[in-house]
């Protein structure tokens, strides 16, 4: 059947993930670098998610497509929601992703010498692995900074990571909803005073400002959010 549905446009996307959290219905992934739709079925063809492409690579047309299939949907989005499982239940878990607290371990530094101390209060910090749950969470100032960061800015322990517990993720490679997830259940559980937020100047690395922006909103949490750009370079914006 010709219907409406959401066309994609690979030469103008580049992959920055801010469409996929204002599709309801889980339709769209980034695949290879690429926003596309996982399945004609998925998509209603309202556009929900037109207004959020930065390059404008969205458009609706009216093409033959299958039909919309709401079950179809709820049946894609129960698998796509489906919370992880901690490490300590995974058959094959990395031993590398289990939760460790380094926060009593910190001693005070001054001078030349504290440029060179890590300032990392946990592990692991990647947020596909962190559990929400882990207690360094609680009462935290929250990092999230994108994966790119620490290795453009040079002054990232000192200047961003000292006295905050860390998240961190790229927006254009990973699962921008499953991120949304965990950030939203983290909010919940947590009593997060705040968030800093470092990303780089790239478009694509603006998506992770979406993700944390669409956990607050999700979670009912009003946060003082303080946001910092990276250049390529490494200098700040």
């Amino acid at each position: 059947m010709k219907r409406k549905i959401v066309s994609i446009d690979e030469e103008k996307c580049n992959g920055c993930g801010m469409c996929i959290p204002n599709c309801a219905e889980g339709a769209i992934k980034v695949i290879d670098g690429k926003a596309r739709l996982v399945d004609d079925r998925f998509c209603d063809g309202l556009g929900a998610c037109l207004g959020q492409c930065p390059q404008d690579a969205i458009t609706v047309i009216e093409r033959d497509a299958p039909e919309f299939d709401e079950q179809e949907v709820k049946k894609h989005l129960n698998v796509i929601k489906k919370p992880q499982r901690t490490p300590h239940s995974m058959p094959h878990a990395c031993p590398g992703s289990m939760a460790m607290d380094f926060r009593s371990e910190r001693k005070a530094s001054t001078g030349a010498s504290a440029r060179q101390n890590s300032e990392l209060r946990q592990w692991p910090v990647q947020l596909m692995l962190v559990s929400p749950e882990a207690p360094y969470f609680k009462n935290a100032e929250l990092l999230v900074a994108a994966d790119c960061v620490p290795f453009a800015y040079p002054n990232f322990h000192s200047d961003f990571l000292a006295g905050k517990s860390l998240v961190m993720g790229c927006p254009k490679l990973d699962d921008a909803e499953f991120y949304i997830d965990k950030l939203t259940d983290m909010l919940k559980r947590n009593n997060i005073k705040g968030i800093t937020l470092v990303n780089m100047e790239v478009p694509c690395c603006f998506g992770l400002q979406r993700i944390v922006e669409e956990a607050m909103q999700r979670s009912g949490k009003v946060l003082p959010v303080r946001q910092t750009i990276i250049t390529i370079r490494g200098e700040k914006q």
